[in-house]
Formats: structure tokens, sequence, C-alpha cells
């Protein structure tokens, strides 16, 4: 497990807002749900959208919590 996967981890069990860019579309405030692990492949879901990780650029955990 890599230091981007750690940090998203730890967001999503403290319920941390996160942006990040995902196929070249910048996503910002996103509520990350959970982290599942598939076929050694990480997915993200949220409240919309379910993101592959390795697709994930530029994470930047928030402040801010929901």
């Amino acid at each position: 497990m890599n230091i981007q996967l750690r940090f998203l981890d730890k967001a999503v069990n403290e319920k941390n807002f996160i942006s990040f860019i995902y196929e070249k579309k910048d996503y910002k405030n996103i509520k990350p749900l959970k982290l599942v692990q598939k076929e050694d492949k990480y997915f993200l879901h949220t409240q919309t959208i379910v993101f592959e990780f390795d697709k994930i650029k530029k994470l930047q955990i928030l402040k801010q919590r929901f």
C-alpha cells in the first residue's frame, strides 16, 4: 500500500473531503465513502461516482469534514 493510498484510507475513516484530478478533470470537495480492493486494484466510492485509484492524480486531503 503506497503513501497516497494510506492517506486516502485515513481520509475515508476520518470523513475528510478530498480533491484530485481524474482523467484530466478536476474534482473538488468530494466525499469519499469507502475504499474497495478488487483483483489488486483499488476503487474509491463516492456519493455519485466510483473512481479507479490508479487514475487519480494530485490527491489532496482537505481539513474540512462532513
